[in-house]
């Protein structure tokens, strides 16, 4: 660790993380970086099989009394309460709160209703479930401690081909965003929100469980939870996660191309619109060489 890192009033030794949908993937990636930083660690997923077999590995770099294994079904109220029960009673605190349970099931604009009622339940509900369970008792804690809401660039961008995904995570950006500011305005609040938006990352929901090594373009769920812990120390808010294959300067690009959807009045997703096809390709190219 850096000496920055050492000072950090949240992200040290000592102090207590949550992670929610940690058996795999992120999640798992982060709890194993909050151990080998020496947080506690009480880990959470609906799978439990091996949301344990990650607690064996976490005891061996913390110690068995500074890991707390809970399979929690986020969408649950009633587990998540229990959840928060057991932490608060094992460690008395939580300093990071990693919301970062999530699925991917497929749901269109007129079809699978099912998948979009899990979709929200787990993408949407789940991390409500655990900021009103949490957050009053944190916003009371002592020491500083910080909330990290894991949304999706398809919630910003909206590409087209899963509509429940992208609109679960676009209402993750917009529940995120007002909690930062609730909790900005709060008298003697010393609890921050962030919101992590991963690139490509090389997991279980994105195709991790079907490949067998990492594509070329993605990184690896360590590198971005290490790039997001960079960026949650400098106090960001909006924590967009580059990849091999797509620079950070793209990403803005498109975002910024898609707010002028509305701004502007050009049809909905005009990005993938074949009449303006060729205008945001002109586009990208020319925001890419001012850039460089």
């Amino acid at each position: 660790m850096s000496v920055a890192d050492d000072l950090h009033p949240v992200l040290h030794a000592g102090r207590v993380a949550l992670v929610t949908g940690a058996a795999s993937g992120i999640g798992r990636a982060a709890a194993l970086e909050f151990a080998k930083q020496g947080l506690k660690v009480a880990i959470a997923d609906v799978a439990a099989e091996p949301l344990h077999a990650l607690g064996v590995v976490l005891a061996k770099l913390v110690g068995e009394a500074n890991v707390l294994v809970v399979p929690t079904d986020v969408a649950q109220i009633e587990e998540v309460v229990r959840l928060r029960d057991r932490v608060y009673e094992a460690w008395g605190e939580v300093a990071v709160l990693m919301n970062n349970a999530g699925i991917g099931n497929l749901g269109t604009s007129w079809d699978g209703i099912e998948n979009w009622r899990k979709v929200f339940d787990v993408n949407l509900f789940g991390i409500v479930n655990v900021q009103q369970t949490f957050v009053p008792s944190m916003i009371h804690q002592e020491n500083p401690a910080l909330v990290i809401n894991t949304g999706s660039k398809q919630g910003i961008t909206n590409p087209p081909g899963n509509a429940a995904y992208n609109a679960s995570k676009a209402a993750v950006k917009s529940l995120t965003e007002g909690l930062a500011h609730e909790l900005r305005v709060k008298a003697n609040c010393n609890v921050t929100a962030h919101l992590f938006i991963p690139g490509w990352t090389f997991t279980g929901l994105t195709g991790a469980g079907k490949a067998t090594e990492k594509p070329a373009g993605a990184w690896s769920a360590e590198d971005t939870v290490l790039y997001m812990l960079d960026k949650v120390r400098a106090g960001e808010f909006y924590i967009l996660v580059p990849d091999n294959e797509t620079k950070r300067e793209l990403d803005q690009l498109r975002i910024m191309w898609g707010a002028a959807d509305i701004a502007e009045g050009r049809p909905a997703l005009s990005r993938w619109h074949p009449n303006y096809k060729a205008l945001y390709e002109e586009y990208i190219r020319e925001g890419l060489a001012q850039l460089e």
